[in-house]
């Protein structure tokens, strides 16, 4: 399978504006998903046991799993995310980062949590990627045995090694072509990755139109 080419994006507030399409979320489910709500799992304040997604992304999640390879389905990790589970996640993560770096200030601690977690927002113009109900967490799993493929990482691991295109310096690593599996599959059905994690994916947001050179995109806050 081809490489990962390395992705290079404009700043956010370059991106494409909202024109909100109203399409509705609704709870995720398809034949070659499976479902492990990560932040309900660790008791994440706010976190629900459902998951969601806007109807279209949801259809265009089913299709890029029925274009897997025979055996093999996608395992959601999260999926829509209300403003006070990115508050929380991203106090969670600054507190990991804290622990880890206690010498670096402020600003820099905000700098490295922000290449793991979108800063939360309110702003209805510039919703995070997982508020809109059109960004997805996931992985590909063995479908008989549950069993994750090897990505390299754990999901959620901040390190450089999480960035997608990473594991193409180790091209003999299996781990390098299941994240190239993983990215050419949601490619082919119209997602967009953000290129610092490999499990990250979107439709219709904002950062979908800026890489799919979309004239606005589809979904606001949702």
């Amino acid at each position: 399978m081809s490489p990962i080419l390395p992705l290079v994006e404009s700043a956010s507030s370059a991106w494409p504006e909202i024109a909100e399409c109203g399409e509705p979320l609704v709870e995720v489910l398809g034949e070659r998903l499976a479902l492990r709500p990560v932040y309900f799992q660790i008791g994440l304040l706010g976190a629900s046991e459902k998951m969601l997604l806007r109807t279209g992304a949801l259809a265009r999640l089913n299709q890029a799993a029925e274009s897997l390879p025979a055996g093999l389905g996608f395992l959601i990790l999260d999926t829509h995310r209300p403003l006070t589970v990115q508050q929380a996640l991203w106090d969670w993560q600054e507190r990991n980062v804290r622990a880890e770096h206690p010498n670096l200030s402020n600003e820099e601690i905000k700098t490295l949590v922000s290449q793991f977690v979108a800063f939360p927002t309110g702003d209805p113009v510039r919703p995070t990627p997982h508020r809109t109900g059109g960004a997805v967490d996931l992985t590909i799993i063995s479908l008989e045995t549950g069993e994750e493929l090897p990505m390299g990482t754990a999901f959620d691991e901040a390190t450089e090694r999480a960035v997608t295109d990473f594991l193409e310096r180790f091209p003999e690593s299996p781990a390098t072509e299941n994240r190239r599996l993983l990215f050419h599959t949601l490619e082919s059905a119209g997602f967009a990755n953000y290129p610092g994690e490999w499990w990250h994916y979107e439709l219709g947001t904002r950062r979908w139109a800026a890489q799919k050179n979309q004239p606005h995109a589809l979904y606001g806050g949702a």
